[in-house]
């Protein structure tokens, strides 16, 4: 079992930047994948970028330029640095996480808030 912990988030300034991490706690598991996902009101969770443990990357096309996801040589926690925020990056912000030890499944962080608005 794998619990996600996440942090940041909050209100911030059209311009301004936010920074979200996600720590994966728990005992012998492996992640394949980590991301970030987000919902706003009335609209479908969808990915914001992802990343896979050899490195390789995904950006919604909204936020390229914009977000970098990283995480720690230990893949367990995943940042995701907010720079040049707009209203419409508004949302509900998800930790998503992916193992494949011991078992394929996926996990979910309860969300965080961000709020971009003057």
């Amino acid at each position: 079992q794998v619990h996600l912990v996440e942090s940041g988030g909050g209100l911030a300034l059209p311009g301004g930047s936010l920074r979200l991490s996600c720590g994966a706690f728990g005992s012998d598991f492996a992640i394949t994948d980590m991301g970030w996902y987000r919902q706003a009101p009335g609209k479908e969770r969808t990915a914001v970028a992802t990343i896979t443990e050899r490195g390789d990357t995904h950006y919604a096309d909204s936020v390229k330029g914009r977000f970098t996801i990283s995480t720690n040589t230990a893949f367990t926690t995943v940042n995701l640095q907010m720079n040049s925020l707009k209203p419409e990056d508004t949302a509900v912000y998800y930790c998503y996480v992916k193992t494949d030890f011991p078992s394929i499944q996926d996990y979910w962080g309860h969300g965080t808030q961000v709020t971009v608005s003057s």
